[in-house]
């Protein structure tokens, strides 16, 4: 009698894998060494430590002749050595779904809002997968209009892009992200909260987002108390879930609040390890880590749609030039300063005009948008070389005929360029009312040339 193929596959398919386990060896801090599974587990694989308390899961993050070294999703209470440590079936994967729209996630993908079973999809995503092709993508698409008047005139956001929004705490970067997930221009909203504080976590939900926001939202979060594994994983699976719904041809904003927070995480991670200490004591592999993360949003390949990408980077002590925000300043395609001093004099938002920049300019403006951006800034630089003579009272009207202008001008952009967060101004009309002010303080716009008809 012959046993056919698939008579074979259906029976391999119904036995029971062999377990493979080992013990805990020793446990250090967060790391614990697992003996006896060296061959058996490799760097990113995931165990279950069965402890007192019942099963942790772990990734392994190092390998040496000591052994086998683990880090938690939770914490390690409960857990002693020799207890056994087997491999998890259930790898690095997440099973994303067009159900997950207005739901609230863990790192893990299980749900928190208490809103009942999140449905998973059919397909498993590989939470940290490489990016597109740089050959096969597209080119970064057309100019989104956001509603705020900063963005809109001075930094324009195309879609595909990836912007970062730099700032120390307490500048407003929540608010502002709030504003774009209610009006920009996308199909689906995918938020990453990475180490945020736990009690800010409803009041970005109900009083930034909203009704409106979360309607198309899905929030992956991780709060600062969780281990950092559990943060990083959270950057991780909102990319994740963007690019399931890039997939299905949709336009997605991903927000990731923040890459400064995640770099954080794997800072703590890989010292566990055992990597030495470099720049500010960031490890090595933080500065490989954030390219990966980064280069996963963008334009799309194919029939795909495109992520837009917005990355706040909490400065440390205002200092812009820190090692984190150096290395993302490099990658992205433009960035956002948030100026505490702006801050203070009650402009939101907060954004310095002249250090932030969008590298799609000039091309995503059409001719007459961009005269009017460059004269914008201009007449702003004159005001703020000469801001400090002005104030003291050093600067005589009528010595220059351009700080008069640009004195005539500040006070009015000021106060056109302050937003509160429930507001929004279509691109156009933001383009029409400063191109007035303009005007009005009698700067030179110089628009181009229409050509004659016939």
């Amino acid at each position: 009698m012959h046993t056919t193929f698939s008579e074979l596959s259906s029976v391999a398919r119904g036995l029971t894998p062999a377990k493979v386990s080992g013990t805990v060896a020793a446990i250090t801090g967060l790391s614990l060494t697992v003996a006896g599974m060296t061959r058996a587990m490799g760097i990113g694989q995931r165990c279950r430590v069965h402890g007192a308390r019942g099963p942790i899961l772990g990734e392994v993050v190092g390998i040496d002749e000591q052994g086998t070294h683990v880090l938690p999703f939770g914490t390690w209470d409960g857990v002693a050595a020799g207890d056994r440590v087997e491999l998890s079936k259930d790898g690095a994967m997440l099973r994303p779904d067009d159900s997950w729209i207005g739901r609230v996630v863990d790192a893990l993908g299980q749900p928190l809002d208490g809103a009942g079973h999140l449905h998973e999809g059919n397909l498993p995503r590989q939470v940290k997968a490489a990016p597109p092709s740089a050959f096969a993508r597209r080119r970064v698409g057309a100019k989104l209009d956001t509603g705020i008047k900063c963005f809109d005139i001075f930094t324009p956001l195309c879609r595909g892009q990836r912007m970062g929004v730099f700032a120390g705490s307490g500048v407003g970067k929540s608010s502002l992200m709030a504003m774009l997930a209610r009006r920009a221009e996308a199909d689906v909203i995918v938020v990453g909260l990475v180490g945020e504080r736990g009690r800010e976590v409803q009041d970005f939900i109900q009083e930034d987002l909203g009704a409106e926001g979360m309607a198309r939202a899905v929030l992956v979060v991780s709060t600062g108390d969780e281990p950092p594994l559990m943060r990083r994983q959270a950057a991780w699976t909102a990319t994740a879930v963007a690019e399931h719904f890039r997939d299905q041809g949709k336009q997605v904003l991903l927000m990731i609040d923040s890459v400064t927070r995640f770099a954080m995480a794997q800072r703590e991670i890989g010292l566990s390890g055992g990597e030495p200490p470099t720049s500010k004591g960031y490890p090595p592999t933080v500065f490989s880590e954030l390219p990966q993360l980064l280069e996963r949003a963008g334009p799309g390949t194919g029939t795909a749609g495109d992520i837009t990408g917005l990355y706040t980077v909490l400065v440390d002590g205002d200092d812009m030039n820190e090692p984190v925000a150096d290395t993302v300043r490099g990658i992205l395609d433009g960035h956002v300063v948030l100026d505490r001093a702006i801050a203070e004099r009650g402009r939101y938002p907060a954004v310095n005009l002249q250090k932030s920049i969008s590298r799609m300019l000039p091309d995503c403006h059409n001719a007459a948008e961009y005269a009017v951006l460059q004269a914008a800034r201009r007449v702003l630089a004159k005001y703020g070389d000469m801001e400090e003579l002005i104030r003291i009272g050093a600067y005589r009207p009528g010595t220059d005929a351009e700080t008069d202008a640009a004195m005539r001008f500040h006070a009015p952009a000021e106060a056109f360029l302050s937003q509160r967060k429930h507001e929004s101004m279509p691109a156009d009309q933001s383009f029409a009312e400063i191109y007035q002010l303009l005007g009005q303080a009698n700067v030179d716009v110089v628009l181009p040339k229409v050509p004659a008809a016939g």
